[in-house]
């Protein structure tokens, strides 16, 4: 699991992704494997980021060694088996068709073992809504990079709160143009400055409910 984990973290795909092959042949479980392995190397990552250490490719190449291994095991597991952490819903908003941010968060909630439902970009209010009412998450994640975009957060946030919706899920804004104090004014839970801060909080949210 060890060699594992430090692939990951090396950013080595295709020799993790044999290794997870070899580890399942050798009657490893899924959770195994996700638990003392792929989630504790991406953790690994994300600390390294946050200290500087690692930077956008280093990030990008780990969370592509995760991604690769994930779906190997979701290939060679019963539909199911595989435990989820938590589950989130992301989109860049309205109007914006810059997705980096999105995809970011969406590794970083995925290499913490969170499913991840992801819409896309240029994402209208009533698609966050419906993702919401289908889904179930346990947080909305939403992007945008433009100044001229960040106001439609504030759409879908009302939106949410109209459909009575927003009691269930906590909804974390990301992106260049914002701030925290932007993020309290419209209505948001959570901002945060990079994908591992808003990793870190929603597995505080799901924490919470447990």
């Amino acid at each position: 699991m060890d060699e594992l984990k430090q692939l990951v973290i090396d950013g080595k795909a295709d020799k993790a992704v044999a290794l997870v092959v070899k580890l399942m042949d050798e009657g490893k479980s899924a959770d195994a494997i996700m638990g003392q392995a792929l989630i504790p190397a991406m953790d690994m990552v994300g600390k390294l980021f946050q200290d500087g250490e690692y930077f956008l490719p280093e990030l990008l190449v780990a969370a592509r060694a995760m991604q690769k291994s994930v779906e190997v095991i979701k290939q060679r597991s019963p539909a199911g088996s595989v435990a989820k952490s938590g589950k989130a819903v992301v989109g860049t908003v309205k109007g914006d068709l810059h997705d980096i941010g999105k995809n970011l968060l969406a590794m970083a909630l995925e290499g913490a073992g969170f499913e991840v439902v992801d819409l896309g970009s240029d994402v209208a209010a009533e698609q966050f809504v419906g993702a919401v009412k289908e889904h179930k998450p346990d947080v909305v994640g939403m992007s945008a990079l433009l100044s001229t975009t960040m106001y439609m957060m504030k759409d879908v946030i009302e939106a949410i709160d109209k459909a009575g919706l927003h009691s269930s899920v906590k909804i974390m804004v990301g992106g260049a143009p914002l701030s925290s104090d932007y993020a309290k004014k419209i209505g948001a839970d959570f901002y945060g400055p990079d994908c591992v801060a808003g990793r870190d909080y929603a597995r505080s949210v799901v924490a919470s409910k447990n």
